[in-house]
């Protein structure tokens, strides 16, 4: 075997500003490698617009126009290609070798004390996420004299805090959003025991069995009503055909459109060990359509013939067809990891409905009592292998910065229910703003604010 290189991924930029990005990437596939791309890419910030997948289970060819979902913010274009070189498998070769086991980053613990103000937490997440420093888990307590003492619990994404130059740059960086407010600032490998912690304090059975509940119930709870327009969620379909192909099943998908949907499905089906072997149809309603050039189309030829040499086999690939405007049509070859067709009825029943609610329900968002104080409560589901949902700490503290709430107290937690594992935000927030926090239109307000931010609405 030899290590995947700079070769197997390719990033194109636009040629004028708002053209999508393509990232190309092209390995030995591997069950769940479009879940592990689709997350990195949500990481950096980026909406995928428009892709092609093929793969007959060996070698995949991977093309997704990407742009950013912020347009003010600048991506780092060079580290992203360098994250996805790490996720592709090893290459195939007629020599033995057993590449090193690739072991996780150290945590780190980040605390700073200063004086409080709104908006500060965004702004201070926000240095994080632009320093590709993961939030593992946070706490944030505000004392009685107004000031905010942080632990953030994080690790490097690039590996490189280690060296004093990378945590002289964080501090600095924090330091600059700070201002004179900042009291202090220290950065530190956390304690051997941290590592195991990620648990988050209990939560009232009422609010627990509405937060992690595994159905749908048309007579929701106002604590997560959907708004009149966001019940056009709940017309999402998922259709399996195993007559289409002798030995794969059709998955297809039409649904409301979503920051991080492709995220989303193709997590859904790495959980079930189910491998997608040609993704035919993902596009989303655009003002405008981008077409492969002359030399992207060359690229394409080139992949393919190259797939081919390694694989001694023909690739089988569709093309997008366009779809309603906000709403996605996507289909997906799929079959288990044995290479089986998925035939079994109640199987496909439960993959149904687990889609459904995946794309009706994925970020449950609500607002409860906690004794006398308000509480945000955020859920969304952890992956099997342990990975969270990018940016969720992230789009709730802008969201919440937006409409000028202060939040007096945060934590990011893991919590076990439904048969799976969740990772939990809860944020008490302070009453000195311009909502009554304990009306109920008030908190329907805030709950959507949040929701529509996270959804990339």
């Amino acid at each position: 075997m030899v290590n995947a290189n700079d070769d197997a991924v390719l990033v194109q930029r636009g040629r004028t500003p708002g053209e999508p990005c393509v990232v190309t990437v092209n390995c030995t596939d591997k069950t769940g490698l479009g879940c592990d791309i689709c997350r990195t890419i949500l990481d950096f910030g980026l909406l995928i617009v428009k892709g092609d997948v093929s793969t007959d289970g060996k070698w995949c060819y991977v093309v997704l126009w990407v742009v950013p979902h912020d347009r003010s913010s600048r991506v780092q274009w060079t580290n992203l290609k360098e994250r996805l070189v790490s996720l592709c498998p090893p290459c195939p070769m007629p020599f033995f070798y057993d590449p090193p086991t690739k072991r996780p980053s150290h945590l780190y613990l980040l605390t700073f004390c200063c004086l409080d103000r709104r908006g500060l937490l965004h702004d201070v997440t926000q240095v994080l996420v632009v320093l590709e420093l993961k939030i593992e888990s946070v706490k944030v307590t505000t004392t009685p004299d107004g000031r905010v003492l942080d632990l953030f619990f994080i690790r490097d994404n690039v590996e490189l805090l280690h060296t004093k130059e990378r945590q002289l740059e964080t501090r600095q960086r924090l330091q600059s959003v700070l201002g004179e407010s900042c009291i202090s600032c220290e950065l530190q490998l956390a304690d051997s025991h941290c590592e195991s912690h990620h648990g988050v304090s209990s939560i009232s059975p009422t609010a627990a069995e509405e937060l992690f509940r595994s159905h749908y119930s048309e007579t929701e709870h106002h604590m997560q009503a959907l708004s009149p327009d966001m019940t056009r969620l709940k017309k999402a379909s998922v259709n399996i055909d195993n007559a289409m192909s002798p030995s794969h099943t059709l998955l297809q998908i039409h649904c409301v459109d979503h920051k991080g949907l492709l995220y989303d499905i193709m997590r859904t089906l790495k959980d079930r060990d189910i491998q997608v072997i040609i993704h035919v149809s993902y596009l989303c309603h655009l003002p405008l359509v981008w077409s492969l050039d002359s030399g992207a189309h060359n690229m394409w030829m080139w992949a393919l013939s190259r797939c081919c040499l390694y694989v001694s086999s023909a690739i089988v690939f569709g093309r997008f067809s366009l779809v309603t405007k906000g709403y996605r049509d996507i289909d997906l070859f799929i079959q288990h990891k044995d290479g089986r067709k998925i035939v079994d009825p109640e199987k496909e029943s439960t993959l149904s409905s687990h889609l459904k609610m995946e794309m009706l329900h994925l970020l449950r968002v609500m607002i409860t009592s906690r004794g006398p104080d308000t509480e945000l409560l955020v859920a969304n589901p952890v992956e099997l292998c342990g990975h969270g949902r990018p940016r969720v700490f992230y789009d709730i503290t802008r969201a919440l910065k937006a409409v000028s709430i202060c939040i007096f107290s945060a934590e990011i937690g893991r919590h076990t229910a439904s048969d799976r594992e969740w990772e939990v935000y809860r944020f008490l927030l302070d009453e000195n703003c311009e909502y009554q926090l304990l009306s109920v239109a008030s908190r329907n307000q805030i709950v959507d604010k949040v929701r529509r931010t996270l959804m990339g609405w």
